[in-house]
C-alpha cells in the first residue's frame, strides 16, 4: 500500500524533503513506516526515541496501523520560547 510521509524540521533537512510517498506492507503500523525510511536515512535513527508521529493529522502511537492513502508525520522535539 502507499503512503504518504511528512517530515518537519531536522527530519526534513535529513532526508531532503518535507513530503515522500512510501510502500508499506498490509497491515503495517507507524514504526515499519518509521523503519523503512531509517533504511533508506539511516541518519534519522538518532531520532528515535524523541519524536512524535500523527497518523492523519492526529497524534499518535508507532504501534497505531496504517492504512492505504493514509498521512504519517513524524514531528521532531521542538524547543524555543
Amino acid at each position: 500500500m502507499r503512503v504518504t510521509v511528512r517530515l518537519f524540521a531536522r527530519l526534513r533537512d535529513i532526508a531532503g524533503s518535507s513530503e515522500l510517498a512510501r510502500e508499506a506492507p498490509a497491515g503495517a503500523n507507524v514504526a515499519a513506516v518509521w523503519s523503512s525510511l531509517v533504511s533508506d536515512f539511516p541518519e534519522l535513527s538518532a531520532y528515535e526515541k524523541s519524536i512524535s508521529c500523527a497518523v492523519n493529522a492526529d497524534y499518535s502511537r508507532f504501534s497505531a496501523a496504517v492504512a492505504e492513502g493514509g498521512e504519517i508525520a513524524f514531528l521532531p522535539p521542538v524547543s524555543g520560547g
